[in-house]
């Protein structure tokens, strides 16, 4: 990871401290978190009883420079949404994009963009309140292979290809996989999901892992 994005992530650790899903009310979130980089190897998942185990080995890829994201595609679960800035909210927590009709995901600017060397880090809701489903309502089903395409204001696109969905309980949010230090363009894309907790929330976070296809990478918009 670049020494810019050490830094941004080191100014958003207060915690591991999560937002709300976007299921009405007051809970207005999608999932956030503000990690903590040098924090040691997560715990084990409350749900699958293991620490997430690490991305198969890919062909060497070369980095992107760094362009702000525009637009994110998932074919296979039929997302393509404008993206958003997201920075850090006043308690120090990552902020989520708003509570809107239609929904967008958001991409975290402190830290990589992606197809930088690191994680770059996108959130979206999975529920938004009274306007029903959110962006990423479908997150779990992407599996190992699927295609992630975020298009660049510098009229790239940056292609990754998923190796991990996991389901991981909020008390148990894997920091260090999700923000920690990788030496390759990574992309974290992050929603709540299993059951409702008391407050009307989800117990737990859905965060899908994918990193850039060396056949994708900097390809040129209109080519697509």
């Amino acid at each position: 990871m670049t020494s810019y994005s050490r830094r941004a992530f080191g100014a958003a650790a207060l915690a591991s401290l999560l937002a709300g899903c976007g299921v009405g009310g007051e809970d207005g979130g999608g999932g956030a978190v503000a990690g903590r980089p040098e924090a040691p190897a997560p715990a084990p998942s409350a749900r699958t009883g293991r620490s997430p185990s690490p991305s198969p080995a890919t062909a060497t890829v070369t980095a992107l420079a760094r362009s702000v994201p525009i637009r994110l595609q998932v074919p296979t679960i039929g997302v393509d949404t404008p993206v958003v800035r997201l920075g850090l909210a006043a308690d120090g927590t990552v902020e989520v994009p708003a509570i809107t009709a239609h929904d967008r995901a958001g991409w975290y600017e402190h830290g990589p963009a992606p197809g930088q060397t690191g994680p770059a880090v996108m959130l979206g809701h999975v529920t938004v309140g009274s306007y029903g489903d959110g962006v990423f309502r479908h997150l779990a089903q992407l599996r190992a292979g699927d295609r992630v395409v975020v298009r660049l204001e510098d009229a790239k696109a940056a292609e990754f290809t998923v190796f991990a969905t996991r389901t991981v309980a909020k008390a148990a949010f894997p920091t260090q996989e999700v923000y920690g230090n990788v030496d390759r363009p990574e992309l974290r894309l992050i929603t709540c999901g299993g059951a409702r907790d008391g407050d009307g929330g989800y117990q737990d976070n859905v965060i899908v892992f994918a990193a850039l296809d060396p056949s994708g990478a900097a390809s040129d918009l209109g080519d697509r």
